[in-house]
Protein backbone atom coordinates (compact mmCIF):
# COMPACT_ATOMS: atom_id res chain seq x y z
CA UNK A 1 0.00 0.00 0.00
CA UNK A 2 2.69 2.10 0.97
CA UNK A 3 4.44 1.34 -2.01
CA UNK A 4 1.37 2.61 -4.11
CA UNK A 5 1.30 5.79 -2.13
CA UNK A 6 4.54 6.62 -3.56
CA UNK A 7 4.21 5.36 -7.16
CA UNK A 8 0.78 7.93 -7.16
CA UNK A 9 3.03 10.19 -5.55
CA UNK A 10 6.32 10.49 -7.77
CA UNK A 11 3.68 10.04 -10.92
CA UNK A 12 2.14 13.76 -9.64
CA UNK A 13 5.82 15.47 -9.75
CA UNK A 14 6.61 13.59 -12.76
CA UNK A 15 3.29 14.93 -14.24
CA UNK A 16 3.44 18.44 -12.59
CA UNK A 17 6.96 19.00 -14.54
CA UNK A 18 5.09 18.62 -17.67
CA UNK A 19 2.20 20.92 -16.55
CA UNK A 20 2.29 24.57 -19.04
CA UNK A 21 2.23 26.22 -15.71
CA UNK A 22 6.11 25.67 -15.55
CA UNK A 23 6.97 28.95 -17.59
CA UNK A 24 8.41 28.25 -21.04
CA UNK A 25 12.39 28.92 -21.50
CA UNK A 26 13.41 32.33 -23.07
CA UNK A 27 13.93 32.71 -26.57
CA UNK A 28 17.26 32.39 -27.90
CA UNK A 29 18.20 35.57 -29.37
CA UNK A 30 20.00 36.07 -33.10
CA UNK A 31 23.18 37.57 -32.75
CA UNK A 32 21.94 40.96 -34.32
CA UNK A 33 19.10 40.49 -31.40
CA UNK A 34 21.60 39.78 -28.75
CA UNK A 35 24.10 42.52 -30.23
CA UNK A 36 20.84 44.68 -29.52
CA UNK A 37 20.32 43.41 -26.42
CA UNK A 38 24.03 44.99 -25.25
CA UNK A 39 22.96 47.99 -26.57
CA UNK A 40 19.91 48.34 -24.31
CA UNK A 41 21.48 47.54 -21.60
CA UNK A 42 24.04 49.98 -22.23
CA UNK A 43 22.09 53.06 -23.16
CA UNK A 44 18.32 52.21 -22.23
CA UNK A 45 18.04 49.85 -19.01
CA UNK A 46 19.13 53.24 -16.59
CA UNK A 47 15.00 54.52 -17.70
CA UNK A 48 13.46 51.38 -18.89
CA UNK A 49 12.60 47.95 -17.75
CA UNK A 50 11.12 45.49 -20.02
CA UNK A 51 9.14 42.97 -18.20
CA UNK A 52 5.90 43.83 -16.28
CA UNK A 53 4.68 47.23 -16.03
CA UNK A 54 8.26 48.11 -14.30
CA UNK A 55 8.76 51.96 -14.35
CA UNK A 56 12.19 52.93 -13.49
CA UNK A 57 11.87 56.41 -15.02
CA UNK A 58 10.15 55.64 -18.50
CA UNK A 59 7.52 53.46 -19.75
CA UNK A 60 7.97 49.52 -19.44
CA UNK A 61 9.30 47.97 -22.92
CA UNK A 62 7.57 44.68 -22.20
CA UNK A 63 4.99 44.31 -25.20
CA UNK A 64 6.71 47.16 -27.10
CA UNK A 65 6.85 44.88 -29.94
CA UNK A 66 2.86 43.79 -29.98
CA UNK A 67 1.55 47.23 -28.33
CA UNK A 68 4.31 49.42 -30.40
CA UNK A 69 1.90 48.67 -33.40
CA UNK A 70 -1.00 49.66 -32.18
CA UNK A 71 0.25 53.22 -30.93
CA UNK A 72 -0.22 55.26 -34.33
CA UNK A 73 -2.38 53.94 -36.74
CA UNK A 74 -0.80 52.78 -39.86
CA UNK A 75 2.48 52.61 -38.54
CA UNK A 76 4.21 48.89 -37.62
CA UNK A 77 6.03 48.14 -34.37
CA UNK A 78 9.64 48.94 -35.98
CA UNK A 79 8.87 52.22 -37.28
CA UNK A 80 7.53 53.41 -34.40
CA UNK A 81 10.73 52.24 -32.23
CA UNK A 82 12.78 54.06 -34.64
CA UNK A 83 10.52 56.91 -34.47
CA UNK A 84 10.69 57.05 -31.20
CA UNK A 85 14.34 57.07 -30.66
CA UNK A 86 15.14 59.39 -33.43
CA UNK A 87 12.20 62.03 -32.46
CA UNK A 88 11.28 61.27 -29.06
CA UNK A 89 9.24 64.03 -28.48
CA UNK A 90 7.36 62.69 -31.69
CA UNK A 91 5.34 60.51 -29.20
CA UNK A 92 4.79 60.49 -25.45
CA UNK A 93 3.18 58.06 -23.49
CA UNK A 94 0.38 58.97 -21.35
CA UNK A 95 1.50 58.82 -17.79
CA UNK A 96 4.92 60.41 -18.61
CA UNK A 97 6.26 64.01 -19.48
CA UNK A 98 7.28 65.20 -22.79
CA UNK A 99 10.96 65.52 -23.39
CA UNK A 100 11.67 62.72 -20.78
CA UNK A 101 13.82 60.71 -23.63
CA UNK A 102 17.02 62.36 -23.87
CA UNK A 103 16.69 64.21 -27.84
CA UNK A 104 20.33 62.69 -28.15
CA UNK A 105 20.14 59.31 -28.13
CA UNK A 106 19.98 58.94 -31.93
CA UNK A 107 23.35 60.37 -32.02
CA UNK A 108 24.72 58.35 -29.76
CA UNK A 109 24.41 54.82 -31.93
CA UNK A 110 25.58 54.32 -34.93
CA UNK A 111 22.86 52.72 -37.42
CA UNK A 112 23.96 49.02 -36.81
CA UNK A 113 23.85 50.09 -33.35
CA UNK A 114 20.22 51.41 -33.84
CA UNK A 115 19.21 48.66 -36.20
CA UNK A 116 20.36 46.03 -33.56
CA UNK A 117 18.43 47.72 -30.58
CA UNK A 118 15.20 47.72 -32.56
CA UNK A 119 16.15 44.39 -33.78
CA UNK A 120 16.17 43.50 -29.49
CA UNK A 121 13.19 45.46 -28.73
CA UNK A 122 11.07 43.56 -31.39
CA UNK A 123 11.65 40.12 -29.37
CA UNK A 124 9.93 41.76 -26.40
CA UNK A 125 6.38 40.64 -26.94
Amino acid sequence: MRLHFYAALLMMALLAGCSSLVPSPAPTLTPLESRGRTVFETYCSRCHGTSGETVIVGPSLAGIATHGSARIEGMDAATYIRNSIENPIAYTVDGFPEGLMPPDLKDQLSQEELDALIAYLLTLE
